[in-house]
C-alpha cells in the first residue's frame, strides 16, 4: 500500500513538473517575442524639408453673377406671333427676339397716319388762305393744334407697336425660353433670360479687419466644384463703400475672366486672393507633423551607422516646430528645423523618440499647395 502511494505521488510530482516547465517555457518565448517585437524598425515615409515660395493670400467663398443680366419679358399682353430665337443662343444688342400679333394695332396707326396727312393738307390750305387774308388766326391755330395731336397719336401708336416685338438690350448668351408661339401672354411675362457671362462678376464677403489688405487691382483665383481641376483668373474690381452693420463684413467683387462661358451666373466658388509680399519657409506636408497641447513636434530621421548586416541604422528622433501658415495640403514650418532635414511624413504613429525605423517611399501624402476642389462624382 505504502509503495503504490509513493508511486502515485512521484507521478504527480511528474506531472507537477511538466506542467510548471511548459508555462515557464511559454513565458520565456513570449518575453523574446515581444522584446524582438519592440525592436523591429517600423515602416514610414519621408521626405526632405524644402524651401518654397509663399504668397500670402486672403480666402473668401462668394457668388458668381453676369455683368449683365436680365429676365426678359414683354411690356403689353397678346398672342405671341413668331419667336426668332434658339435656346441658348449667343445674340447681339439689338436682336429682335419675340414678335406678338400687331395686326390690328398696324391698321390703326394707318388710320392714324392717314388722319395726321390729312391735317398736314388741311394745315397747309389754311395757311395760304391766312397769307391771302382768306381765313382767320384762330382757324389757323386749330389747323395747326390738330395736326399736332394727329402726329403725337401716330407716335402712341407706334410705341404701342414697338411693345409688341421683344429686343436684346445688350449682348449675351440666352436661356431657355419660356413661352410658345400662338401662346397669350400677359404684360410682364418672362419670355427668356439674357446674360453677359465674359468676363463674370464673383461677389463675396470678407471681415472688416481684411479691409487694410485690399484694393482693387488685386489677383485672384477662383475654384469651383463643377470644374475641381481648373482655376480661373481675375482681379478685384470694387469695393463696397460700407460695411454691413450686422456682420462686420466687407463686400468685395472681382471680375473673373470667363472666355469659354465655362462660369454661371449662380454658381458659388472660392476664391483666394494674393494679398502682400512673397514670404519664403519650410515647407512639408501637413500630415508630417504631430499636434500635441505641449508643442508640435515632427520626427527627423537620424542616421547611426550600420548594423551588423551592413544596412543603415536609422532611428527616428523628435524636434519641436514652430508653425507658420497653411495651404492646401501643406503646412509652413517657421522654426525647429533646417533645409534638407529628412522628415518623417508617414507612419508616425508608433514612433517614440529614438525608434528604429525603416523608409519605404511606395506611398506618400498629398503634397499640393492647391489641391484641386473633391467633386461629388
Amino acid at each position: 500500500m505504502t509503495k503504490r502511494m509513493i508511486n502515485m505521488l512521484i507521478v504527480v510530482g511528474l506531472i507537477l513538473a511538466a506542467v510548471f516547465g511548459y508555462k515557464m517555457f511559454g513565458s520565456y518565448m513570449m518575453g523574446r517575442y515581444m522584446k524582438a517585437l519592440a525592436s523591429a524598425p517600423q515602416v514610414v515615409a519621408t521626405m526632405h524639408a524644402t524651401t518654397q515660395e509663399w504668397q500670402p493670400q486672403i480666402r473668401a467663398v462668394g457668388s458668381l453673377r453676369a455683368v449683365q443680366g436680365a429676365d426678359l419679358s414683354v411690356e403689353t399682353s397678346g398672342i405671341v406671333e413668331s419667336i426668332d430665337f434658339t435656346s441658348g443662343e449667343d445674340i447681339k444688342a439689338g436682336a429682335e427676339l419675340l414678335h406678338l400679333r400687331a395686326a390690328d394695332d398696324i391698321a390703326k396707326l394707318h388710320a392714324l397716319e392717314a388722319s395726321a396727312h390729312l391735317a398736314a393738307l388741311t394745315y397747309d390750305r389754311d395757311k395760304k388762305q391766312f397769307a391771302a387774308q382768306a381765313v382767320s388766326q384762330a382757324t389757323l391755330d386749330f389747323d395747326a393744334a390738330t395736326l399736332d395731336s394727329a402726329n403725337a397719336a401716330v407716335t402712341e401708336q407706334q410705341a404701342v407697336i414697338e411693345k409688341k416685338v421683344v429686343r436684346a438690350p445688350f449682348a449675351g448668351r440666352l436661356g431657355i425660353r419660356a413661352v410658345d408661339v400662338g401662346q397669350y401672354v400677359g404684360a410682364g411675362t418672362a419670355v427668356v433670360s439674357l446674360q453677359t457671362v465674359d468676363p463674370i462678376y464673383l461677389d463675396f464677403p470678407l471681415p472688416q479687419q481684411e479691409v487694410s489688405r485690399l484694393k482693387t487691382g488685386l489677383t485672384v483665383t477662383v475654384q469651383t466644384d463643377a470644374y475641381p481641376d481648373r482655376r480661373f483668373t481675375g482681379e478685384v474690381s470694387a469695393l463696397n463703400s460700407r460695411v454691413d452693420t450686422a456682420s462686420r463684413n466687407v463686400q468685395v467683387r472681382a471680375t473673373i475672366k470667363n472666355p469659354n462661358h465655362a462660369l454661371l451666373p449662380g454658381m458659388y466658388g472660392t476664391v483666394a486672393i494674393d494679398s502682400g509680399v512673397v514670404n519664403r519657409y519650410i515647407t512639408l506636408p501637413q500630415t508630417a507633423v504631430t499636434y500635441n497641447p505641449y508643442g508640435n513636434i515632427v520626427y527627423v530621421v537620424e542616421h547611426q551607422g550600420n548594423d551588423e548586416k551592413g544596412q543603415p541604422r536609422l532611428i527616428a528622433q523628435q524636434a519641436f516646430v514652430t508653425l507658420g501658415p497653411a495651404r492646401g495640403d501643406q503646412v509652413a514650418i517657421v522654426n525647429g528645423l533646417k533645409e534638407g532635414d529628412e522628415v518623417i511624413v508617414l507612419g508616425q504613429l508608433k514612433l517614440r523618440n529614438g525608434s528604429p525605423i525603416m523608409i519605404n517611399n511606395a506611398v506618400m501624402p498629398s503634397n499640393d499647395a492647391a489641391p484641386a476642389l473633391p467633386s461629388d462624382q
